[in-house]
């Protein structure tokens, strides 16, 4: 049995994400313990914080203090400026992407990570799951000529999902990073993106891979589909590899996430999907936006 005592997460935000999938993960351990729960909404904070036997922060500076890490389930806008004073007061970050509202201020907090060299980990969810890990892999050695590939969902229709930020930007912003992160890990280095459509109707993604490969995106969150569908085809002389969701079980990616995450702030060494990973994916969202 590990006699490493777990790592104190405090939870930023209270929402649908931080009920659904944060808090519970964080208080699973046996890697964290989730040391308190701070939100804009004082109420929602006390009931998640009881569900789970901890405490609700008065404020976000008192959470600082309970925990030596902080995991943000809050919209872009919001966690980009508390992501900076969290990592000035060293104190390790799990990240939900995009870092932020615009680049900018993704990278005020990729700067504010870099500068205080404290841990940072993304959840860009699939990346943590065996079976993406085993489809990189292939890939690695693949000669790509051209991929596919879609994020399609009906969540923006409506639900606790469809909040002001993704109504308002669309797919590209939220679904976007995911697959364009995917695309550049199996492909190659993405050299542009181009976009057409609406992002939040439907927006088709077109990268050309630094090795001259190119990859097309489809993305929307305003479609009817008995469940939501990600899937990536990797095309070239050899056969085909494809990557699908369908039978992802996310509870394993949470477990994957959680160890990585606490390894990560023990050891003092941040792994690949870092900031400095959301800060490049944001580029690419960026570039697409024109």
């Amino acid at each position: 049995m590990s006699t490493i005592a777990p790592v104190a997460v405090g939870l930023v935000g209270a929402g649908p994400w931080a009920r659904a999938m944060h808090a519970r993960m964080l208080a699973a351990g046996p890697e964290t313990r989730l040391a308190a729960v701070w939100a804009r909404r004082p109420q929602a904070a006390a009931e998640l914080a009881a569900a789970y036997g901890t405490v609700a922060a008065a404020s976000v500076e008192e959470l600082f203090d309970r925990c030596e890490a902080v995991a943000f389930a809050v919209p872009p806008a919001v966690q980009a400026p508390l992501a900076v004073r969290a990592a000035r007061a060293g104190k390790a970050l799990l990240l939900e992407k995009p870092l932020g509202a615009d680049l900018a201020a993704a990278r005020s907090v990729a700067d504010a990570v870099a500068a205080t060299g404290v841990v940072s980990q993304l959840v860009l969810t699939k990346r943590y799951h065996p079976s993406t890990r085993e489809f990189l892999a292939r890939a690695a050695g693949a000669e790509i000529l051209g991929a596919r590939s879609c994020y399609l969902h009906g969540a923006f229709l409506g639900g606790e999902a469809a909040t002001g930020w993704r109504l308002e930007q669309g797919a590209l912003l939220d679904l976007g990073p995911h697959l364009l992160d995917l695309l550049d890990a199996a492909v190659g280095p993405i050299a542009t993106v181009r976009a057409t459509g609406d992002s939040r109707q439907w927006i088709e993604l077109t990268c050309e891979h630094r090795d001259g490969a190119v990859s097309q995106a489809s993305l929307s969150g305003r479609v009817r589909l008995p469940k939501p569908r990600t899937r990536v085809e990797l095309l070239g002389p050899a056969e085909e590899l494809v990557w699908d969701s369908g039978d992802i079980d996310h509870e394993e990616c949470w477990t994957v996430l959680r160890a990585e995450f606490a390894a990560a702030v023990r050891s003092g060494r941040s792994g690949p999907i870092d900031a400095a990973r959301g800060l490049y994916v944001q580029e690419l969202v960026e570039q697409a936006r024109g």
